[in-house]
């Protein structure tokens, strides 16, 4: 069954800034937040929608981390609450959002930043040529996904092996054919959390948002991130 048409064009903007106020030239780079979602869901994104919510307190972090900054922090939005198979809804609303950006602010760098669902939109995402890169908080990686196009970018991927929605094993596979692709990569075996990252939270966001900061050039990576990046397919630990 085709998806149903979108008719509200609020609903068809993808890119929800968080921060207002900086002028569109004033804009030195961006962060994009991809929230979780389902495998097949053709209904939109309810009003109370909780994996969106659980990107909230990543946005304000990262916020925080780029206060002095002039850096633009979105959410994006999504037409459709599932991935649903070869239609990779999401994967549309993040190119959707990367265009909506470019032509509001010029070609800037943009790190894209995503959980579950939204983390696999944004690796597929990392195409698109303003991506430096991408912090993937634990991902849904199948083993098929592709990882052609990440060559030249930085993929920092946070996973709890306790994990019982996505596989962290998953995760370090795909670091590593990413790695064999051309992309830097790190992974972080967070000591707890679990899929939704709920305990030891702070660690989670302050973690991410040392890593987005990082990837934007305003800081160095964090100690674990840096540890990452001699990949060997082992991660390092938090």
């Amino acid at each position: 069954m085709p998806p149903p048409p979108i008719d509200n064009a609020a609903d068809r903007r993808a890119l929800a800034p968080l921060r207002t106020g900086l002028s569109p030239g004033a804009v030195k780079g961006a962060v994009l937040l991809l929230h979780g979602g389902r495998a097949d869901a053709l209904q939109p994104p309810p009003r109370l929608n909780l994996p969106a919510l659980r990107t909230r307190p990543f946005a304000r972090a990262i916020l925080r981390a780029t206060a002095d900054e002039d850096i633009l922090v979105a959410h994006v939005r999504y037409q459709y609450r599932g991935w649903n198979g070869h239609h990779a809804h999401p994967v549309t609303d993040a190119r959707r959002a990367l265009d909506e950006l470019h032509a509001l602010t010029g070609p800037v760098p943009v790190v894209l930043v995503g959980h579950s669902l939204g983390a696999r939109a944004a690796l597929r995402a990392a195409a698109d040529p303003q991506v430096e890169g991408v912090v993937a908080l634990a991902p849904w990686c199948p083993p098929a996904e592709p990882v052609s196009h990440l060559q030249g970018r930085t993929v920092i991927a946070l996973h709890d092996e306790a994990d019982r929605v996505t596989r962290a094993q998953d995760t370090w596979s795909y670091l590593t054919r990413a790695q064999g692709a051309g992309a830097r990569v790190a992974g972080i075996s967070m000591r707890r959390g679990g899929h939704a990252m709920i305990q030891e939270a702070r660690l989670w966001h302050r973690t991410a948002a040392e890593a987005t900061t990082a990837l934007l050039g305003i800081t160095p990576f964090p100690a674990a991130v840096e540890q990452g990046f001699s990949w060997n397919g082992v991660p390092s630990r938090l």
